[in-house]
C-alpha cells in the first residue's frame, strides 16, 4: 500500500482536475477520483507496475469521467414529447453554463476514444505528439479524430442553439 500512497500523492491533483474539466462539478470529480484510485488499488497485482503512472491515471480519469457524465446523462433523459417548452431549444437563454452543459451532453454521445483525445487536447491542453505518445497512435490519427470531433461537436452545439448546419 506504500506504492499507492505514493502514487496518489504525486497524482491524485493530475486525476481530480481532469475529472473537473470534464464533469464541471466538485462533487463528481471527488468521486472520479476515488473510483480511480480504487481500481488501481484493486487492479491485479499480476498485472506488474505501471509504465506511466501519470498517462494511466489521466486516461483512467478521462474515461471514468466521460462514464459519469454518460451515466448521468441517461437518467436525465426526458423524450422530447414530454419535455416542458421551457427545455427545448428556441425557449432557451444561450449562456455559458447551458452551452457547457450542451458540450459534455455531446461529448457523452462520442466513442471512448474520440472523447479521450478531445479532452487531452482542449481540456487537458496536451499537444497533439504527446496525446499521440499516451495513447500509443500516429499524430495523424489523432489530428483525423480532432477534426471529425470537433466537426461532430459544432453541429451538435449549432443543433442545441436551434441552428440550422
Amino acid at each position: 500500500m506504500i506504492g499507492l500512497d505514493r502514487v496518489y500523492s504525486a497524482h491524485s491533483g493530475l486525476v481530480f482536475r481532469t475529472a473537473y474539466r470534464i464533469t464541471g462539478n466538485a462533487a463528481d470529480a471527488e468521486d472520479v477520483l476515488q473510483t480511480v484510485f480504487l481500481r488501481l488499488m484493486r487492479r491485479d497485482q499480476a498485472a506488474g507496475a505501471l509504465e506511466n503512472e501519470e498517462s494511466y491515471l489521466r486516461r483512467a480519469a478521462v474515461n471514468v469521467s466521460l462514464d459519469l457524465v454518460r451515466s448521468k446523462q441517461a437518467a436525465r433523459a426526458v423524450p422530447i414529447d414530454d419535455a416542458p417548452p421551457s427545455q427545448l431549444a428556441e425557449g432557451k437563454s444561450q449562456d455559458m453554463g447551458e452551452l457547457k452543459e450542451c458540450l459534455r451532453r455531446a461529448l457523452a454521445h462520442l466513442n471512448r476514444r474520440d472523447a479521450e483525445v478531445f479532452a487531452l487536447r482542449f481540456f487537458e491542453g496536451h499537444e497533439n505528439p504527446e496525446i499521440a505518445r499516451i495513447l500509443g497512435i500516429s499524430q495523424v490519427h489523432v489530428a483525423v479524430i480532432l477534426h471529425r470531433t470537433r466537426k461532430q461537436l459544432q453541429k451538435e452545439v449549432r443543433s442545441y442553439m436551434g441552428e440550422k448546419s
